[in-house]
């Protein structure tokens, strides 16, 4: 099946009001940016012109001379006689740009040349621009200025409620209610507790959605995900230096521990006993580079901008897609989920995973509270303008003695308590149900 996509429509608003730059796509591997490219590419061009320089090595050649545009052109063409360059009514995809680091740089000439349209889409990009242990001449230029970057992620809640045939009138129903403040219906509620968690288990990667829907098989989605996983490893074996590829492989692996903990702070213990930054900082950067976790760094004052109150050095790690996380844990954890059965403290971590999924997909960089001596944290702070808002998560609908505190210190405008229950106010405290972070 096509799976619908946000970025569509931005691909549609960028061809009509692009000014002279290039977009530049960025995000992990397998979460449908050549697809999409492909699909926009061919509804709205007369000539779709796609370069993989992974599958497609012999076409770097094009990009190793001049970089003028005729130039590059005229190469292409003598290894692509069936592409077609008309001016105007064309789009150039250059796919997996990593690995021709001097089409990047070429993305200013046709920017300035205007005559084409061009999108560019890489998945490893700051790993080859300066980590990639296999590149050996010298980093060209960057088109600054000619190329404008998005992020893609994985299909976030609302792209999975359209896959699972829920009508944006629906899905507006109950923005709605939230606006109103208006508990929701009970049948409807529960139907929609229902589908995020079937979103927990299959969560966002289109190879893995599309199983699931297609087949109603958890084990298909399950099956799609262990594919990912072990393109992940693949990446960390061909790209990863040689020393860090052993400790970059533990760090990954020790995701799923880390969230089970009662303490979610990232621990090096946990990766080794007695580590130390020192000894696997450079490992993390590598998966954040990599688009494959999320950090949340903890602000130790509540107050905007929180990103002149962050420490850096404590974090936690989630892993970009829910889904990944669930099969990280192995097949058993989907029906634990499914069927409401899991308990301990590894709950706690998947659902603050699924929701720091859905803030990342929202555009929000990822925070939490916590200060020294104090049992008391916060999962999440969130600003709306110039005001911090705190997120609580509870996998139930327990008591928030953390966001009480939180409230009668720091008098937040709204606070936001998650929970497996509906919606509801108490002074500024305002419960919702998970699913409702898709619109935070």
């Amino acid at each position: 099946m096509i799976l619908r996509r946000k970025i569509y429509d931005y691909l549609l608003d960028w061809k009509a009001n692009k000014d002279r730059e290039c977009l530049l796509i960025k995000g992990a591997r397998q979460v449908g940016k050549s697809f999409i490219v492909e699909q926009f590419g061919k509804e709205n061009y007369d000539s779709f012109i796609e370069i993989n320089f992974i599958f497609h090595p012999e076409l770097i050649n094009a990009f190793s001379g001049s970089l003028a545009v005729d130039d590059i052109t005229r190469a292409l063409s003598l290894s692509l006689p069936e592409a077609r360059f008309v001016p105007g009514r064309t789009l150039i995809f250059l796919d997996e740009i990593q690995q021709c680091p001097l089409a990047r740089t070429a993305l200013k000439s046709f920017a300035i040349d205007n005559r084409y349209d061009v999108i560019a889409s890489g998945s490893l990009l700051v790993l080859h621009y300066g980590q990639d242990a296999e590149m050996k001449e010298p980093i060209p230029s960057i088109p600054v200025g000619y190329e404008h970057q998005v992020q893609m992620h994985s299909l976030d809640f609302e792209e999975f409620l359209w896959a699972k045939g829920i009508s944006e009138d629906n899905i507006s129903y109950l923005h709605g209610m939230l606006r109103k403040e208006e508990k929701i219906p009970e049948p409807i509620n529960d139907h929609m507790m229902d589908l995020f968690r079937q979103y927990i288990v299959v969560g966002g990667m289109p190879n893995a959605v599309d199983s699931y829907i297609t087949s109603n098989s958890f084990a298909a989605a399950h099956e799609a995900q262990e594919k990912i996983l072990a393109s992940y490893d693949d990446d960390i074996s061909r790209h990863a230096k040689g020393t860090e590829r052993l400790k970059i492989r533990k760090c990954w692996a020790s995701i799923p521990q880390q969230l089970a903990k009662e303490n979610r702070k990232f621990q090096y213990s946990k990766v080794e006993p007695k580590s130390t930054a020192k000894k696997y900082m450079e490992s993390i950067h590598w998966l954040e580079d990599a688009a494959v976790v999320n950090a949340c760094i903890n602000a130790t004052r509540p107050e905007f901008p929180i990103s002149a109150y962050s420490d850096e050095t404590d974090f936690k790690l989630y892993a970009n897609d829910i889904g990944l996380l669930i099969a990280m844990y192995g097949f058993d954890m989907k029906a634990a989920i499914i069927n409401k059965t899991l308990t301990g403290p590894a709950k706690g971590g998947i659902y603050e995973n699924a929701i720091a999924d859905l803030l990342v997909k929202r555009g929000h960089r990822l925070y939490f509270f916590h200060e020294t001596g104090n049992e008391q944290e916060i999962e999440f702070l969130i600003t709306e303008g110039s005001s911090v808002i705190p997120i609580e998560v509870k996998p139930r609908n327990g008591a928030t003695l953390s966001l009480n505190r939180f409230i009668e210190r720091f008098s937040p405008k709204t606070a936001y308590k998650l929970v497996d229950g509906n919606i509801g106010r108490d002074g500024a405290k305002l419960t919702l149900p998970h699913y409702l972070a898709m619109f935070l």
